[in-house]
């Protein structure tokens, strides 16, 4: 949302203060050197980045006017599912967590959580670290190392599409150069003629660096920031999953993981103790059980001397 305000207050202060100076809108109005620069901008993209990248970038043009998927809200719910997570784990044994990674849909703990099933790359994410731990085949440090990677993989896709969003930012002021360069050809092909006409095709050449410059640092370029920033998010959430996930792997207590990952979220993004607390205090929803994984210690306490 605020995102869509700034650029409708650059173009309204930069139209507006055209308007103050007595300027006549219709003389922007040039499709040709929208067509020279928009056209060469959009051969530029289709040149320099694969379909996967060019569909990144339409995807994340979209998310960038969108509200910020990742909120303190956002966090304490994925803060409470891993809290779910190790208490089943340590009550049931990892080995009985198996069915839950392998059928996520159908998991009684993540079947809790639709946001969480509904965002493929966090969804994987979890699950094959937590895999890895009911197969037993790494240590904690093994699948810190792992998942880092992981994140760090994800990243560079994030910034796929903010590079070449940049670049494309970085070429408009050229091609308004290019656009303004044809419009004094043009023009010098009516030297000679009446000199309103000779005007006209001076303020149409002119129109195309306008174009460009505005375009480069007045809407491409801000939304590359954004999206890059959106992605910075997403990457904060996946090491705020990893921190937990590892610090439960190494033996630390339900409660003391989640401690562990919410102190590494983001200041600005954080949510309080007091909310973690009363959001696992209320809305934790922790399977029992099985009977076939009770410990025997406990078994043993129940019978008579």
């Amino acid at each position: 949302m605020y995102a869509l305000i700034g650029i409708a207050a650059v173009f309204a202060a930069v139209l507006g203060g055209f308007l103050l100076e007595s300027g006549n809108l219709y003389v922007l109005l040039q499709p040709a050197e929208l067509l020279i620069v928009g056209g060469a901008a959009a051969g530029i993209i289709m040149v320099a980045n694969p379909p996967s990248v060019m569909r990144s970038m339409g995807r994340g043009c979209l998310a960038a006017f969108r509200p910020p998927p990742r909120t303190p809200r956002v966090f304490l719910r994925n803060l409470r599912m891993l809290y779910e997570i190790f208490c089943f784990i340590q009550r049931a044994g990892i080995v009985e967590f198996e069915k839950d990674v392998e059928d996520p849909g159908s998991s009684r703990i993540f079947s809790n959580h639709p946001e969480f099933l509904a965002d493929p790359p966090t969804r994987d994410f979890v699950c094959d670290s937590l895999r890895i731990l009911v197969v037993g085949v790494t240590t904690p440090s093994d699948l810190d190392r792992l998942m880092d990677l992981d994140i760090e993989v994800q990243r560079r896709g994030r910034l796929e599409p903010v590079a070449a969003l940049h670049a494309v930012a970085e070429a408009l002021p050229g091609l308004g150069i290019v656009a303004a360069v044809l419009g004094v050809v043009i023009t010098m092909q009516s030297i000679g003629g009446a000199p309103e006409v000779i005007g006209q095709k001076v303020a149409a050449a002119l129109v195309g660096t306008f174009l460009g410059i505005l375009l480069c640092y007045g809407v491409v370029g801000p939304v590359a920031a954004r999206l890059e920033k959106l992605g910075e998010a997403e990457v904060h959430l996946l090491h705020v999953l990893r921190i937990a996930i590892v610090a439960f792997a190494r033996g630390a207590s339900p409660i003391l993981a989640v401690e562990y990952a919410r102190r590494s979220v983001p200041v600005e993004l954080r949510p309080s103790f007091l909310d973690m607390e009363i959001t696992i205090k209320r809305d934790a929803r922790i399977p029992p059980a099985p009977r076939s994984v009770i410990p025997e210690a406990a078994v043993a306490q129940t019978q008579p001397a």
